[in-house]
């Protein structure tokens, strides 16, 4: 795949950009490996300042980054606006916490170990390369980048090759900011240049947001290496609504959780499990609410539902739809490619849908959306958990021993009670099973790239 910016909503090629040579590379991580050294010199209000000086940038350009988001990969504008104000509040939050979230942590009586003292201390580990998808260009990169550096460690990025101009921002951000040179970089490289950056000596860890095979593969490569890896992969969240719920709010809330960023997230609720009993009213307020959207230029500010950001995924979705109604599924609505330009795809909802079709395993990376009716919770637990993956899940119910249940029974990395998941700086993010394998954001992410060191004094 080309590095290159190509307009989803028109088709247009924007801008091409060569990959780094060989050397290059190499260049950058020399000037990683020499950052690191620094930054893990530093204190934390100096770093603090100088992620506050981000976070004051990021603000300031928001409208022109934002933008840029939406024509490399086609979210509504509006959407756009609220990823990147959102990487300033989690730069911010970063800013604000790290110094207590790596604080030393004694143990209470070091007697129990025969010690004068002893407690563990968080120290970074140093250059760590991120390899990231391209439908959050910049929250992605940020829940990563900004925990990594408050930590003392350096970021190379590996960003998708649709998005290189948020790439290429991104590259300048944090020494525009104040830190030290090379302290965060972009490597513009193709996938096939990735394992050889991860096996470099220089670099200590990984992380990966991305598909499973993508996460499989990276992982193979730096356990040959006894590197740390994060992985945030896949998921196929289920969407639960019980008898006792407000059906209404659960249902107008669920074509949200869909659609969200043109239905390209990886917490997006992709299975909606209802039961019987409010089956029918669910549905009827669910299809309407998703006929509703409004679907067109993700620049014009009342556009709900842009492109699908590449043809290739776009041509997935289709495939799906086509494989599940071949197999005796019903199409409520949408489901089809739209228009003549662009890489457009109507929102899709689907019933009767079985384990025979593709659909039914398969991650729908786009606005399709598959309904399953359920007589009992037990059998709605079940489902949900019928997955390989296993990253977040949302539950609708009013009852506190269903709630319980749920909570206890789902296999996910989150589970969201009465509301859409969502992915906050101040709470651990990342799945189970083939989602994944760690955590971002909170002090759970901050801590994945540290070095956990005891220290026992006589």
């Amino acid at each position: 795949m080309p590095i290159a910016t190509v307009n989803p909503a028109t088709g247009e090629l924007i801008e091409e950009f060569a990959s780094l040579t060989k050397e290059q590379v190499n260049q950058r991580l020399t000037q990683a490996e020499a950052a690191a050294a620094m930054l893990r010199a530093t204190d934390f209000d100096t770093r603090a300042r100088w992620m506050r000086a981000a976070a004051d940038l990021v603000e300031a350009e928001a409208a022109h980054t934002a933008r840029r988001l939406t024509i490399e990969m086609g979210k509504p504008i509006a959407q756009a606006r609220g990823e990147v104000l959102k990487c300033a509040h989690a730069m911010r939050f970063y800013a604000d916490n790290a110094e207590s979230l790596l604080a030393d942590q004694p143990l209470t009586d070091p007697s129990t170990v025969r010690a004068s003292a002893a407690y563990t201390s968080y120290e970074p580990l140093g250059v760590v390369l991120a390899v990231m998808p391209w439908n959050y260009p910049m929250w992605q990169v940020i829940r990563f980048a900004a925990p990594a550096l408050m930590a003392g460690n350096v970021g190379l990025l590996k960003h998708a090759s649709n998005v290189p101009q948020s790439a290429m921002y991104l590259d300048t951000l944090f020494e525009r900011a104040g830190f030290p040179v090379g302290s965060f970089q972009t490597l513009l490289i193709g996938s096939a240049d990735v394992e050889a950056v991860v096996r470099d000596r220089r670099v200590a860890a990984v992380t990966l947001t991305g598909s499973e095979p993508a996460g499989r593969s990276i992982a193979a490569v730096a356990g040959s290496e006894v590197k740390k890896a994060v992985l945030e992969l896949g998921g196929s969240d289920p969407f639960i609504v019980l008898p006792s719920a407000d059906i209404r709010a659960a249902a107008r809330t669920a074509v949200t959780a869909r659609t969200i960023n043109n239905g390209q997230s990886c917490i997006a609720a992709k299975r909606f499990i209802v039961h019987t009993e409010v089956y029918e009213e669910f549905v009827e307020v669910f299809v309407a609410g998703t006929k509703a959207l409004t679907v067109g230029d993700p620049l014009d500010e009342e556009t709900e539902i842009g492109p699908i950001a590449t043809e290739s995924g776009r041509r997935e979705l289709v495939e799906l739809v086509d494989d599940a109604l071949t197999k005796g599924a019903v199409l409520r609505c949408g489901g089809s490619a739209v228009g003549t330009e662009g890489w457009f795809f109507e929102p899709a909802v689907l019933e009767e849908v079985t384990d025979e079709m593709r659909v039914y395993r398969e991650e729908a990376f786009g606005p399709l959306a598959v309904v399953h009716r359920v007589d009992d919770i037990e059998q709605a637990a079940a489902l949900a958990n019928d997955t390989t993956f296993g990253l977040s899940s949302s539950v609708w119910t009013t009852d506190p021993d269903e709630e319980r249940f749920l909570i206890t029974r789902l296999e996910a990395g989150a589970v969201f009670v009465n509301g859409m998941s969502v992915s906050y700086p101040e709470l651990p993010f990342g799945g189970v099973k083939d989602s994944g394998i760690g955590r971002e954001l909170a002090a759970e992410g901050i801590r994945e790239f540290c070095n956990l060191k005891t220290i026992w004094k006589s």
